[in-house]
């Protein structure tokens, strides 16, 4: 099989994946509602094509998933990127090498939920009585989009990859949601509150931006 029939063949998986909407696991966050809805299954070598007409020529993307993005420019054909991506698999390989994170074995994902679900409620009571405040119900949940949450009742709800980051960047996310028991909104006061009560917070969110995919 040719580079660009292996491509398309990818390309033709990915798509009849899709329909089936969540992941392996995420049938309780469907539960939850639309605003913990999961991400379509990740497949192993899959390629996806988008057309963007500011673009001026092919460009190639490795997202965290392994996925790639093909770019289409104004005026390109579907052949022509395939036979672009062709030509690149030997970068696309070196990329994806560096991105894709490793799998965790089913017992390692067991091992580290249930440690998070000993230690994160704890450690999130703690920082709220440190902080005045009273947090009626908390949870640990596979979230696949979010971090955490807090809802309008107070509820607040945290992942459990939380327990695979540095304990300064947990924090942050632990006071993050703390802090919307007083302002539930993104609002210029709301992000000086999170300044106030964890001064580093822009270095933990710089850690997310670059490690935070490889937790997903």
């Amino acid at each position: 099989m040719s580079a660009a029939s292996q491509i398309r063949a990818d390309c033709a998986i990915l798509c009849s994946v899709q329909q089936l909407g969540l992941p392996f696991g995420e049938a309780e966050a469907a539960a939850r509602g639309p605003a913990e809805a999961g991400h379509p299954v990740a497949v192993a070598g899959a390629f996806y094509f988008v057309r963007h007409k500011r673009a001026r020529r092919y460009l190639l993307r490795v997202d965290h998933d392994g996925r790639v993005r093909v770019t289409i420019p104004r005026g390109g054909s579907r052949r022509e990127a395939e036979a672009f991506a062709g030509r690149s698999l030997k970068w696309i390989a070196r990329q994806r090498a560096r991105v894709t994170p490793p799998v965790l074995a089913l017992d390692e994902r067991r091992a580290l939920r249930r440690r998070a679900e000993i230690e994160l409620p704890p450690r999130l009571l703690t920082l709220a009585e440190a902080h005045g405040l009273t947090v009626p119900k908390v949870s640990v949940r596979n979230q696949r989009t979010r971090w955490g949450s807090c809802g309008r009742d107070g509820h607040i709800c945290l992942n459990w990859r939380l327990i695979a980051m540095p304990e300064s960047v947990r924090d942050y996310i632990l006071i993050h949601e703390l802090m919307h028991l007083r302002r539930l909104d993104h609002s210029p006061a709301y992000w000086r509150l999170v300044a106030a009560a964890c001064p580093d917070y822009r270095e933990a969110r710089a850690w997310l931006r670059e490690n935070g995919a490889s937790l997903r």
